[in-house]
């Protein structure tokens, strides 16, 4: 399973329903992409300071490499992810994304 990490910084302007829809947008993508489960998002909750800016983030995980490929070049993920880094500051400097190979041991 890979597990997609994207941790964002929104821009203070982005209102709350805003991000709301970006969330809904990438969840909706379940109905499209084969091998897309889990989608889950949350504003950083963690007292240690080393977010460096990043306040909110979401995961998705995948069935496997191909799955999340597959995501990478969907046309509907394209589209929604450019609604969320026209919300970031700097636009993609506003993002960091990390996947993790959870089947590794």
């Amino acid at each position: 399973m890979i597990r997609h990490c994207v941790f964002v910084r929104f821009r203070d302007d982005v209102p709350e329903d805003e991000r709301a829809a970006i969330h809904a947008d990438l969840e909706a993508l379940r109905q499209v992409i084969d091998g897309m489960d889990t989608v889950q998002f949350s504003a950083n909750v963690s007292p240690e300071p080393f977010a460096r800016g990043f306040s909110h983030g979401f995961t998705i995980d995948f069935r496997d490499v191909a799955a999340r490929d597959a995501y990478l070049v969907h046309e509907a993920h394209q589209r929604a992810g450019a609604r969320l880094v026209a919300a970031l500051e700097g636009g993609t400097d506003g993002l960091m994304v990390f996947d993790l190979d959870l089947t590794k041991k």
